[in-house]
């Protein structure tokens, strides 16, 4: 079986309008270089609110749009992650106005809706009414694309505690075996969801092993900037170690369907070695025009080209299943002014190409990976007890995380 080498997937003159600036001929284009360049799976998103615009009613147009997807993937030969109930992403939390609780406020994510941006935060995302809209969700697109061949499987969302925790560990898992189960039976798929580094550094109600329980493979996002314990932005073991705890918790295969780091902009160098955790002290600002320090903590384009390598090298080592870049494209510089890229520039720069399709050395140093078409290898976790890793956070992630290093040494 191929270690698969995949991407995160939006286009980079629409970002997460993508469905409602649709544009096929684009989509299809890019599609065809992800194809040459050697990656063999594309993880996309479906905005929630654009294909579920009232709980129980489904868009059929949007339906129609991402089916012409799976058809231009299927012509280039490349498998797809469609991702339901998108939901958070770079830092926005995107979502149906029918789903807020006018008792909870927006929280540490800002909500943008089909009307704008709103002050509340997500309902019970877990269970009720909302657990209930899901299931409809999944049903209708599932069926509507049942064993369709382009299909590799569902992630069921991306990194979903950042819309809300479950009110308990039990509420998540049973969120997930309920999706699971209604989507294999409609759909005929796998299924996954998109889990995340703090879902292992903080304790947010979802333990691996129990959300975990129904899904084909576990999957994991992590980045060298965003971790409290990494050594460096260019620490190349912080996915490794974060691919380890996933399997050594859920007891399955993983894959790593997001990696990646910002973009230091040309000239410029990085002023920071990570983003701060919400509940740290902020960083200091560096102004936009700034002759040499980006205003953010980023790598240049040659270290991400090595960055990278050196990650891949080290999943691959692990018996992981495979490693899916963030993401495909920098972002059109007509859409700085527009959310999330307002407020969080650096969003714009995690792709292998800029935003005139051009390529970065990532993307001659991914291609170049995947033309080994390498194999798994088996993996060989050591067994580390969940319940006492959370029970002793944040502590046990340093801990283990020194252990790791040791081990590897």
């Amino acid at each position: 079986m191929r270690f698969s080498l995949g991407i995160n997937y939006w286009p980079r003159r629409s970002a997460m309008a993508m469905w409602h600036s649709f544009d096929l001929h684009e989509i299809a284009d890019d599609f065809a270089h992800i194809a040459a360049l050697g990656f063999d799976t594309v993880r996309f998103f479906l905005r929630w609110f654009d294909f579920q615009p009232a709980p129980g009613r489904m868009d059929r147009r949007m339906l129609g749009r991402l089916e012409a997807v799976l058809e231009a993937l299927s012509a280039t030969g490349l498998r797809a992650m469609p991702t339901f109930f998108a939901g958070h992403m770079s830092g926005v939390n995107w979502l149906p106005s029918w789903t807020l609780d006018r008792s909870t406020g927006s929280g540490r994510f800002r909500t943008l809706t089909e009307d704008g941006e709103a002050p509340f935060g997500i309902g019970d995302f877990y269970a009720g009414a909302l657990l209930e809209a899901q299931l409809y969700h999944v049903r209708e697109v599932g069926t509507a694309l049942r064993g369709h061949p382009a299909i590799m499987a569902w992630d069921l969302g991306n990194e979903f505690s950042n819309l809300r925790e479950p009110a308990s560990v039990n509420d998540g898992r049973e969120w997930s075996k309920r999706l699971t189960h209604e989507v294999q039976r409609v759909s005929g798929h796998p299924v996954t969801a998109g889990i995340h580094g703090e879902d292992l550094t903080r304790d947010r109600n979802i333990r691996p092993s129990w959300i975990s329980e129904p899904w084909a493979f576990a999957t994991m996002h992590g980045y060298s900037v965003y971790s409290d314990f990494a050594r460096s932005r260019t620490d190349a073991d912080v996915v490794p170690f974060l691919a380890q705890l996933t399997a050594a918790f859920t007891q399955k295969p993983v894959l790593f369907s997001e990696f990646g780091n910002p973009t230091c902009p040309p000239g410029k160098i990085s002023p920071f070695e990570r983003v701060p955790l919400p509940d740290e002290p902020p960083l200091p600002v560096i102004p936009p025009d700034d002759p040499l320090r980006a205003t953010y903590a980023c790598l240049n384009e040659r270290e991400m080209a090595a960055y990278a390598l050196a990650v891949l090298e080290r999943l691959h080592a692990d018996g992981r299943l495979g490693a899916y870049w963030w993401c495909w494209a920098d972002y059109a510089d007509a859409l700085r002014a527009t959310p999330p890229f307002d407020r969080a520039p650096h969003e714009m720069s995690f792709g292998i190409v800029r935003s005139d399709g051009s390529e970065k050395p990532v993307a001659t140093a991914l291609a170049e990976f995947a033309r080994e078409a390498r194999s798994i290898v088996d993996a060989h976790d050591p067994e580390i007890f969940e319940p006492a890793y959370y029970a002793d956070l944040p502590q046990s992630t340093h801990e283990a995380y020194e252990h790791f290093l040791k081990d590897r040494a």
